[in-house]
């Protein structure tokens, strides 16, 4: 580890290679006996001592010894700025290479893994200093590297420092040769960046301690949220970190063995910067609650606040024996008493192999790590213990029953457990058609042409529109049509008229005022109104059925909903305020065309979002894009950061679960986690059991699934509405699925929906299709939840209308006069 001295020089690699002299000076005489303060006199280098003193580095509780620092000078020729630079390496007591070309760098930097690297960019006749720097950071140990560039002094006006930056560099440094200038330089590097990285490289030594530890270690940020697990904690709660990283504590489901107030207990706790520990039942992916000895330190950061919490969780021995037993009862397949070494594992011990006996390199330890994650979760993954169930019962099953067994697998094995099978399209081309339109993203076929739906600029509020207008100064007219908001048969369409075409800018006034989102969001009337007013904006007139009348009558769906008394027991008024919103902008900026046919045209959409929920991805983006790029309009300005947070994952939630790839997904869930034990609950005790009905409809989980359910119901409740305003929105959503067949016949793209050519379909079978496929089962797991008889009466009702139509032929939205 002996210092560096005199420097030798080729036009390859340059570096050190002298030898300790007695009569070498300390850094602070250089300057002055040996040059006077000027570098670029030529005069050789006087050799170092060769002596090495470690520099030590606190990085919290630990301490870090680093050798002196390594620097890569790359200069094409020799110069007073390189001679500078060179001196004051030396005056550093820093181990020095020089090269003159870029190939002769990144060779001398692939041996030596320099800490600081200075490059001259002041003469691109040489080469090229920013292409140089791109190929020392495609180098994979050049991560905690500082590369600096040396630059002219600007003649005129300062230059960006961004193409320096997008290159790889830290930082430049304008030229000037003067030794203390390039030695201060080197000491600012040394003591800020260099060291910087230097606990950086350290931090990876102790997240690998973390890796290999058999204790489940959790890292949240000061919000709660999930920043790392390590494999240990993947094992034995089931889960892998893509599940867990990025998501709220709140979101992982609880364990119901926890006394109640033990989590506010423990948050109160840490919260003052108090580290807590205790006995504590964690949940696992599989349901198995786990008793666990935690131990929670909050970690001081930046500004003295707490940053980060570290919770160490093992389990304990006594529980996992009883848990072991539970799980024998519970599958008696032989395929799971077979698997029983890796229960072990999971319960408690971790497998050996997977943690304590990784290789040294960074493959190995990445194998073993993801072996271990793939087998918890194929393991813990509730499917497959079903497969499981049903292979170990083959084997001692008559031959017709393992035949059966055998189509069941199959089932089990498609991802599309949920969507029921449709018959061939000569049994019902529309519902087929309907189907193929909502539920699927495009028929990836290629075409000639492209139809490129622009990513237009947010609309602003045109001036005409801009009135000023609160609840006191609503026009009467207007007011009045607003009398009976709160009935279900209100008229939407009186109020479209009333308003010429603005509803949602009042409705939306009148319905946050009732429900006090003001209040909830902190924020003026005013805000609320210029909010209204642009998302109105947003919406496009020109569609007959995607336009603000839709957006309004969802927003009056949701608010009738939220009023009922089951679905008021589920929801807490931060759920209640993002149901109203996410139903104001569900369809913000809607085109009026679905998601398959963009796909199929290859709109600039659906490029942006992969083909995948294009529509509902835009309208929830746009919807926070228009609400806080002006605080005129941003009525989230004032609520506290965590409030906002779950405020707006709730409405990004809401607003995707509009889409209907996975319409039967949210109903079966619904259905399954909700419907099913409530019925169960008034089977065996009536209202006896208040507190298990309390803990299903308040549960974290099923409130998501409530708050889906709900906005899923409002925006397509059309067929539940009284029947004149049913026709109405039958008729608009035909004329807009007629425009789009039109547009893709003109743009010779694939029709995505042949049955909606507006010279042959009928309106009464395409109505009846959608009620049959869609509505009736989730209207009716909506009734037996929320209690809803005047909804089924108006949709019976409008079901026999359609059925009468169909049965006389007639395509149209209405009988002939008589």
């Amino acid at each position: 580890m002996g210092c560096a001295s005199s420097i030798h020089i080729s036009d390859r690699v340059v570096y050190h290679s002298g030898k300790e002299s007695e009569d070498s000076h300390s850094p602070q005489q250089t300057n002055t006996t040996q040059h006077q303060g000027n570098p670029a006199s030529g005069l050789p280098l006087k050799p170092l001592s060769s002596k090495t003193t470690l520099t030590e580095v606190q990085f919290g509780p630990m301490k870090l010894f680093k050798d002196p620092l390594q620097v890569l000078l790359v200069f094409a020729k020799e110069d007073s700025q390189s001679n500078g630079f060179c001196w004051a390496c030396e005056k550093a007591t820093f181990r020095c290479s020089m090269a003159r070309t870029p190939e002769s760098a990144l060779e001398c930097f692939l041996e030596k893994h320099h800490d600081l690297v200075i490059i001259d960019h002041r003469h691109s006749r040489h080469f090229d200093a920013e292409a140089l720097c791109r190929s020392i950071r495609a180098v994979n140990s050049s991560e905690n590297t500082v590369i600096v560039a040396v630059v002219k002094r600007p003649d005129r006006e300062e230059a960006s420092v961004m193409p320096l930056i997008n290159a790889g560099f830290n930082r430049r440094y304008v030229e000037n040769a003067n030794m203390m200038a390039c030695y201060n330089e080197l000491l600012q590097l040394e003591h800020g960046e260099v060291r910087a990285q230097f606990k950086l490289r350290a931090g990876n030594a102790i997240f690998t301690a973390l890796e290999q530890s058999q204790e489940a270690i959790e890292i949240t940020s000061e919000d709660q949220v999930i920043q790392y697990v390590n494999p240990a904690y993947e094992s034995i709660m089931g889960y892998q970190q893509g599940e867990l990283i990025g998501k709220e504590i709140i979101e992982v489901p609880k364990s119901e063995k926890n006394k109640p107030d033990l989590l506010e207990t423990i948050n109160s706790c840490i919260r003052k910067g108090k580290e807590w520990q205790g006995i504590y039942y964690a949940k696992k992916k599989n349901g198995d609650s786990i008793q666990q000895n935690v131990k929670i330190t909050p970690v001081i950061g930046q500004g003295g606040k707490i940053r980060h919490y570290v919770s160490i969780n093992w389990p304990l021995n006594d529980n996992n024996k009883s848990d072991k037993t539970s799980e024998r009862v519970q599958a008696e397949s032989q395929t799971d008493i077979q698997s029983s070494k890796h229960k072990d594992r999971r319960k408690g011990s971790l497998d050996v192999r997977s943690t304590t006996s990784r290789g040294s390199d960074g493959s190995s330890q990445r194998r073993h790590s993801s072996m271990a994650r793939i087998h918890s979760m194929t393991i813990e993954a509730p499917i497959t213990k079903v497969i499981n169930i049903i292979n170990a019962a083959q084997e001692s099953s008559p031959m017709p029953v393992a035949e059966a067994l055998d189509r069941v697998l199959e089932i089990l094995r498609t991802t599309e457990l949920y969507s029921p099978q449709l018959g061939t399209k000569d049994e019902d081309p529309h519902t087929n058609d309907l189907v193929g339109g909502l539920m699927t993203d495009g028929l990836r076929r290629l075409s000639g042409n492209e139809y490129i739906l622009s990513t237009k600029q947010p609309h602003h509020i045109p001036s005409h529109l801009i009135t000023p207008l609160s609840l006191n100064d609503i026009p009467p007219r207007i007011a009045q049509t607003m009398e009976n908001e709160d009935s279900w048969d209100f008229d939407i369409v009186n109020l479209e008229a009333a308003t010429l075409k603005r509803p949602l800018t009042y409705l939306g006034l009148k319905i946050f005022s009732r429900f006090g989102v003001c209040e909830f969001l902190n924020c003026p009337e005013a805000t609320l109104r210029s909010w209204l007013q642009v998302i109105e904006a947003n919406y496009h007139s020109t569609n007959s059925y995607h336009n603000s009348s839709h957006a309004a009558d969802v927003l009056h769906a949701t608010a009738y909903f939220l009023c009922k008394e089951r679905v008021k027991q589920s929801l807490d008024p931060i759920d209640e305020v993002a149901a109203l919103i996410a139903a104001t902008v569900h369809d913000v900026d809607h085109p009026g065309r679905t998601n398959s046919f963009l796909c199929n045209a290859g709109s600039e959409l659906a490029i942006l979002y992969n083909d995948t929920a294009v529509l509902e991805s835009h309208h929830a983006a746009l919807a926070f894009q228009i609400t806080t790029r002006d605080d005129k309009c941003n009525i989230f300005k004032n609520i506290e950061r965590n409030e906002y947070r779950t405020l707006r994952q709730a409405i990004i939630d809401m607003v995707l679960a509009t889409e209907m790839t996975k319409h039967f997904e949210h109903v079966n869930k619904f259905v399954n986690s909700i419907n099913k034990p409530l019925a169960a609950l008034e089977e065996n005790g009536g209202n006896s059991d208040e507190e298990n009905v309390k803990s299903i409809l308040t549960s974290p989980e099923n409130r998501i699934l409530v708050k889906r359910m709900l906005i899923k119901c409002a925006d397509i409740s059309n067929p539940c509405r009284p029947q004149e305003l049913c026709i109405e929105w039958a008729g608009r959503i035909s004329e807009e699925y007629f425009a789009q067949t039109d547009e893709e016949k003109r743009q010779g793209l694939p029709v995505v929906m042949p049955v909606f050519d507006r010279n042959t379909c009928s309106i009464p079978k395409s109505q009846i299709s959608f009620i049959d496929y869609f509505i009736t089962d989730m209207f009716d797991a909506w009734d037996a939840f929320a209690d809803l008889p005047n909804l089924m009466q108006h949709l019976d009702n409008n079901f026999k209308y359609w059925k009468g139509l169909d049965e006389r032929k007639l395509h149209s939205l209405r009988p002939p006069p008589e």
